[in-house]
């Protein structure tokens, strides 16, 4: 086992380097000038210049991506030229805020999806098959956007006849008016934390309808992905003979049919991790979350180089320890796996 990981980590290296090449360079090729997108009005010809020279966007390009590498490799991502605080303090300081939404997103699409997936395998082809499916689809069929004020206008701000929905905030991780303590960055878990259990329910309301409308991403792939393994697991000769053996249906479920389809529903919700932290981007500019996603989206519109390689260099060595994490839980579910 770490030998394995010891290769995976490894494995890393050259897949982060290459993405690093192919962001630069994606960086570069957006349209518009940066240092012109940072000064607005001001952008004067010498100001322009002193932009330019300052972050040394006029430097050649393979001298800009070598100095980057330098800098990344001794933990520095640079400094943001619109703000001036440096990209991973930033990211740091926003990370809570995404992962706790994510997180969210994450259990919601679980908890509802896997059962769903259950039932319509046992009812395949059934009236629950049908709803359970279609139902979950949802997620693929609107966008994460459109979704997301869909809940904002009806749960939130409230529409005539539908007034009493309107019971969550309609932005933010948490009311202003709300003295809380801030230990983690994680708005729910400090509540708990520090007994202000009011700061901790605040804060789980402002994060249902983001989780709700991210959680849609998921929920449909969790949920297809749930039925057709658990159809191929109902199949096989150990089922039917657990079965013609007279064993309680609630240990065949648990022990021999859920244990098994689990697998290929694990390397999908890994998978689905790096569509959550992208998905985020919208979820958290509509309800103006202030996560990751928010600040990518301010970063875009106003060409933050440092801001845009960063983040997404950061994100993608998450979603590639989240998969790491879930090959070794693989060892967990299957024993096999473990002598590989």
């Amino acid at each position: 086992m770490f030998r394995f990981v010891i290769r995976r980590l490894l494995l890393m290296v050259p897949v982060l380097f290459g993405l690093s090449v192919l962001l630069f360079a994606w960086v570069r090729a957006l349209p518009g000038d940066p240092a012109r997108a940072l000064l607005g009005d001001k952008a004067t010809p010498d100001a322009i210049a002193r932009v330019n020279a300052q972050y040394g966007f006029d430097q050649p390009l393979h001298v800009q991506y070598l100095t980057y590498i330098r800098k990344m490799a001794v933990g520095d991502f640079g400094t943001s030229p619109r703000t001036g605080e440096p990209v991973l303090a930033t990211f740091l300081d926003r990370f809570p805020a995404t992962i706790e939404l994510a997180v969210m997103a994450l259990l919601f699409a679980i908890i509802v999806g896997i059962p769903l997936g259950y039932i319509a395998a046992k009812r395949a082809g059934g009236f629950l098959d049908v709803f359970a499916v279609g139902t979950s689809l949802m997620g693929v069929v609107v966008p994460v956007f459109v979704l997301a004020y869909l809940l904002k206008l009806v749960f939130a701000v409230g529409v005539p006849g539908l007034d009493f929905l309107a019971v969550l905030p309609t932005s933010g991780r948490q009311e202003v008016r709300i003295d809380a303590t801030h230990v983690t960055g994680f708005f729910v878990l400090d509540g708990l934390l520090t007994g202000e259990l009011d700061a901790s329910w605040n804060a789980i309301k402002h994060l249902i309808l983001p989780a709700l409308a991210l959680g849609s991403i998921p929920l449909a792939a969790i949920t297809r992905m749930t039925r057709a393994s658990v159809l191929e697991v109902l199949g096989e000769d150990y089922i039917r003979t657990a079965t013609a053996k007279g064993l309680k249906q609630i240990i065949i479920t648990w022990r021999h049919v859920m244990k098994n389809a689990m697998m290929p529903v694990l390397t999908t919700i890994g998978i689905l991790t790096g569509q959550l932290l992208a998905g985020a981007v919208l979820t958290e500019t509509v309800f103006a979350f202030n996560g990751i996603g928010s600040y990518l989206f301010q970063a875009i519109n106003t060409l933050d180089y440092a801001v845009l390689q960063g983040f997404i260099l950061l994100i993608a060595l998450i979603y590639a320890v989240v998969n790491l994490v879930v090959d070794l839980l693989y060892g967990v579910i299957d024993p096999r796996m473990r002598v590989r």
